[in-house]
């Protein structure tokens, strides 16, 4: 049989599957660039304030961990700001898209469902990289469009978009070789998701180990960041000389990876994976034998990723806090409202637990979102075999979430207080500061957990993408973005993150969290009563 037979059938199949998924990722990532980028543009409207932060941006090593500086024009000004987050964000979506239409269906059956028709070896993976090397294509299109919309040149646009979707590109192919190595999507996404780490570390790495020009506008990378995909992409010099060159680095390195994931794929049985799968003990210990230790047990290697990412996130946030103490014009401005109080630093502290609180959500919502993937594929049928029911076993989970959101806020705070503690003078009353005020996000982040699990119970088939939905609805109209793009307060007052209290900028008062523990807990219960009546969508 051709290796590739049945590629068009399987290709159109994915198309379908992702006809919601793909858009909502394409459109969201361009209207967000689209609207940054006019804010931005319309703030700097001064050549000396433009070029004042611009040299900002090329002289203070934390921002270089985030942003590569070319230049002072309004567009490298605003590739500083977003060109990283765009980048992870189309790598993720391509890592999702392949290991949706590869490894998940080998894990869910229906991969051995397909194949019993007229389908080659080789087609399914062709399929998941023809519809994921798409949707880079069409976003590297619609990112340059919303470049050239906020008043951008259209070279430097075109060429920031084809430098994201190039990222993209290339994790398409590290995904298709991960769906190779591992037997399951969860190892398959988290070994891509690592190797995306890696990137962002090198590419921030040799930015900050770089060194401005003479102009101080721009900086020169040292060799570790062309070790990153990410550096490659910043290394195209978007609005600062357009050099597309680097982003055939991308291309080479995307079917470097193709080949070899082919490879593997002819090597490996059907289901399994190349790396060998470890044994469990013969014996359960005490803690798998309630649901709140074994919903700890399957949650473990997120929270230790996510948890490694939060503390150094801590570590490099808490060391700016001396710099932007010396903070002038648009920066300055937008701490202070954003944080709160016209105390630089207080409001700087704010602002990066803000950002904690918004990286928590989002851990949450995907620990939670485990709920429905046990429901459909099939694990949650013998655990309910025990003397265990449909909301305890809910609350297993929700319980493991707290816990994990809970750790998260504390290292990030703990490691923010140590650097920022080394820098201005005080290391001790940054934690006495720091940590209580991380704590403060927790309601807000509940919330979003709760609006999981009633998402879960009330609509099981649309569940992850009403959850993703309301969590990006929560972070936009949030106090980091929704006061950026400047909605109005109304809109703002829909996410529960507008109601936590700025602390430690301001005092925390009871009122606000009362208010988000009373919505918590009918999300809570509502949830946990329609969980509890409604039929399970069990597997056959």
């Amino acid at each position: 049989m051709n290796a590739l037979a049945g590629l068009p059938a399987l290709t159109r199949l994915a198309l379908r599957r992702d006809r919601f998924t793909l858009p909502a990722w394409l459109l969201g990532l361009s209207a967000f660039t689209a609207a940054t980028t006019a804010m931005w543009a319309a703030d700097l409207t001064d050549p000396a304030d433009l070029a004042r932060e611009s040299r900002l941006a090329a002289t203070s090593p934390g921002i270089r961990l985030l942003g590569l500086a070319s230049g002072g024009s309004a567009g490298a000004y605003a590739m500083v700001r977003n060109f990283v987050l765009l980048a992870v964000l189309a790598a993720l979506m391509s890592v999702f898209a392949v290991v949706r239409h590869t490894r998940q269906g080998e894990e869910t059956g229906r991969a051995e469902l397909v194949g019993a028709a007229a389908v080659g070896r080789h087609a399914p993976l062709t399929a998941a990289l023809i519809v994921a090397v798409a949707a880079d294509a069409a976003l590297a299109v619609l990112l340059g469009l919303a470049l050239a919309a906020a008043g951008m040149p259209a070279a430097g646009s075109f060429t920031a978009g084809a430098a994201v979707g190039a990222v993209g590109l290339v994790f398409a192919g590290v995904a298709a070789v991960t769906t190779q190595l591992s037997a399951t999507t969860r190892g398959a996404s988290g070994q891509a998701a690592a190797v995306l780490g890696a990137a962002f570390l090198a590419a921030g790495v040799g930015n900050m180990a770089g060194d401005p020009d003479a102009t101080g506008l721009r900086v020169r990378s040292a060799w570790p960041a062309w070790l990153s995909p990410i550096g490659w992409g910043q290394q195209a010099r978007a609005f600062d000389g357009n050099h597309w060159w680097p982003l055939g680095l991308a291309a080479g390195c995307f079917l470097a990876a193709t080949a070899i994931a082919v490879r593997l794929t002819a090597r490996r049985d059907f289901g399994r994976g190349l790396l060998p799968e470890r044994t469990g003990h013969r014996r359960a210990g005490r803690l798998l034998r309630g649901p709140i230790g074994l919903a700890a047990r399957l949650q473990r290697g997120a929270l230790l990723g996510w948890a490694t990412g939060m503390l150094g996130f801590g570590l490099i946030m808490g060391g700016l806090a001396g710099q932007v103490a010396d903070a002038t014009g648009s920066a300055r401005e937008w701490y202070t409202r954003t944080g709160g109080s016209d105390v630089i630093v207080d409001a700087y502290r704010t602002s990066i637990l803000q950002m904690a609180g918004l990286a928590a959500a989002i851990y949450v919502v995907q620990v939670l979102l485990r709920l429905r993937t046990e429901e459909a594929d099939g694990p949650l049928e013998p655990v309910l075999a025990a003397a265990v029911g449909r909301v305890r076993w809910a609350l297993g989970h929700a319980v493991t979430a707290l816990a994990g959101a809970t750790a998260l806020l504390l290292l990030f705070a703990l490691g923010a207080a140590a650097t920022a503690g080394a820098v201005l003078g005080d290391p001790v009353g940054e934690v006495r500061t720091l940590v209580p005020a991380a704590l403060v996000q927790l309601p807000a982040v509940l919330v979003v957990g709760a609006a999981v699990i009633g998402a879960v119970a009330l609509l099981p088939r649309l569940a992850g993408g009403v959850a993703w939905a309301a969590l990006i609805a929560a972070v936009l109209t949030g106090p980091i973005f929704g006061t950026t793009l400047g909605l109005p307060g109304w809109v703002r007052d829909l996410s529960p993150f507008t109601h936590v209290p700025k602390a430690p900028a301001v005092a925390v008062g009871a009122t606000p969290l009362i208010a988000l523990g009373a919505v918590l807990a009918v999300l809570l219960l509502a949830g946990l009563i329609r969980l509890r009546r409604r039929d399970l969508s069990l597997p056959a």
